[in-house]
């Protein structure tokens, strides 16, 4: 668990209309708090004790009511047909997420006048008064149900919720500006401001300077107090590393010990500079410039203490991808686990494929379902099969080698993934994808962080969808299935429906795609 992501408390406060009886509400709430306190516990809820009947007066006590008990999100519950002005103000005028779910009738002997409450329809003028109010609120596929269907919407309304409060608390903090040749990492910045993110970008050189404050303080002034307090942090990054990689004191090398120095100096500038920056948000994500010149600096690559950093739940993405960081974000807002930003990167050789995948799986993977998934080092120790450190053997083509060293490198552990990302194109349109599927237990034979991914129908939707409408070559992973949670997160943070791509079924064609195709 990380604190640099929002803990979600709803308050549940109950409506009914005045031409309904009123405990029949109250009653229904209190079955819908208990089904969720049995299930779920008691840390995510609060049940706001005044129903709301038909009054704007109603409505301001419960906004305060709320508000008073810490809720950072709220759930309207129709326990009849509710009053839609009253419910909609009190949804237009509380300052976070809302969602609304309404009471279905309980059973066949509850239908006459005292048990009966039409939530069924009031639910219809609530979406219409939401409309008109300009007013947006998260509402359920069947925001209708008993007490227990109740308590699972408002459980599925958390990571959407997270999502929406982690952005409005969002900075992100990047050190570019992006490599030459790479305008795949182009950011177009307005859409942040239209998510409410804020951004600040700096340039490599100051990251560097900063770190030369860690790394080599006797070189500046610094008080002894603050140098002693630096050091002794630092000391303790470099032992909690050692703890992460089995490094052991007493057979440590020298050479690893001089690595570790450099890599703990650098993760506690890279702590500090956020605790100097963040100033009024409360969460922030990072890029970094990882090539060419970081090698010719700083000697060494960023990759591992990026992957530490990811891991406590604060992304950091490589190549200054702003929104791929942005990405990996909402994905440990979702998931509320590390998550990882890769590139998708090459194709899974045949022999491999016919040798080790085909008629292997429960799912009859195809070729073309295949890809690698790649970055140098960036992936936590937590998602690698044998992690260790290695060097960037990509950059050592044009560096020392000992000038590469820091990446965390393995194949990725096997499991469920969610591969997805959230981008502003190059004409400044917010657009998303998301695909589930899995990595396979398939040994890559390579370098890196690195594995064998498969999505269904990946072939046509790499063609049809990345490629058609521009995605870079970096996407994020969350390990496990979170597609609903993710698109249901996307579309309340703004993020246009018909503009949310994902992988379409055999025989559901993307628009533009050829109906005589091969893939």
């Amino acid at each position: 668990m990380t604190n640099n992501i929002p803990v979600v408390k709803v308050g549940v406060v109950a409506v009914s209309r005045d031409c309904f009886p009123a405990p029949l509400a109250v009653n229904r709430r209190k079955a819908v708090v208990a089904a969720y306190e049995e299930k779920f516990g008691k840390d995510d809820i609060y049940e706001c004790p005044i129903t709301i009947v038909e009054s704007e007066i109603d409505m301001v006590n419960a906004l305060e009511d709320v508000k008073k008990a810490g809720c950072n999100a709220l759930c309207i519950y129709l326990g009849n047909f509710g009053p839609e002005i009253s419910e909609t103000l009190l949804a237009k005028h509380f300052d976070g997420p809302v969602m609304f779910c309404a009471a279905a009738e309980e059973g066949k002997n509850t239908l006459g006048i005292e048990g009966r409450g039409d939530a069924y329809c009031g639910m219809l003028n609530a979406s219409y008064n939401l409309a008109i109010r300009n007013t947006k609120a998260w509402i359920p596929e069947y925001p209708v149900g008993d007490a227990k269907d109740c308590a699972e919407m408002i459980h599925e309304f958390l990571p959407v919720a997270r999502v929406r409060l982690g952005l409005d608390g969002l900075k992100i903090i990047s050190f570019g500006p992006r490599p030459q040749n790479f305008l795949a990492c182009n950011a177009p910045i307005r859409q942040l401001y239209n998510l409410n993110v804020e951004i600040e970008e700096e340039s490599e050189l100051d990251l560097f300077e900063a770190y030369e404050k860690h790394y080599c303080p006797e070189k500046y002034d610094i008080p002894a107090d603050v140098l002693e307090k630096q050091n002794a942090r630092i000391a303790d990054t470099k032992a909690d590393m050692m703890k992460e990689l089995g490094i052991e004191a007493a057979t440590m090398t020298d050479a690893q010990s001089a690595m570790l120095d450099k890599f703990a100096a650098y993760e506690v500038t890279l702590l500090d500079w956020v605790d100097e920056h963040l100033g009024y948000r409360k969460y922030v994500a990072l890029t970094t410039k990882c090539w060419p010149a970081f090698e010719d600096m700083f000697r060494f690559v960023p990759c591992f203490v990026n992957s530490r950093l990811t891991g406590r739940g604060i992304p950091v993405s490589c190549e200054v991808d702003i929104y791929g960081t942005l990405s990996e974000y909402i994905g440990w807002c979702v998931s509320q686990e590390p998550v990882t930003l890769l590139d998708i990167n090459n194709s899974v050789p045949k022999d491999m494929f016919e040798e080790e995948i085909k008629g292997k799986f429960n799912y009859d993977w195809k070729h073309t379902d295949t890809f690698m998934g790649f970055h140098c080092g960036n992936t936590c120790s937590s998602h690698l099969s044998n992690p260790h450190i290695g060097y960037q053997k990509i950059m050592a083509n044009t560096h020392p080698k000992e000038w590469c060293d820091g990446t965390m490198e393995g194949d990725i552990a096997p499991g469920q993934i969610t591969f997805y990302r959230l981008q502003s194109t190059a004409d400044a349109d917010l657009r998303a994808y998301a695909a589930e599927g899995e990595v396979l237990p398939v040994a890559t034979r390579s370098f890196g962080s690195i594995g064998v991914f498969a999505i269904p129908e990946m072939g046509r939707f790499y063609r049809y969808e990345l490629i058609e409408n521009h995605y870079p070559h970096h996407g994020a992973v969350m390990f496990g299935h979170y597609g609903k949670s993710l698109y249901d997160a996307l579309k309340f943070i703004g993020v246009c429906p018909e503009k949310i791509g994902f992988n379409h079924p055999a025989g559901n064609l993307y628009k533009t795609e050829n109906p005589w195709g091969t893939i």
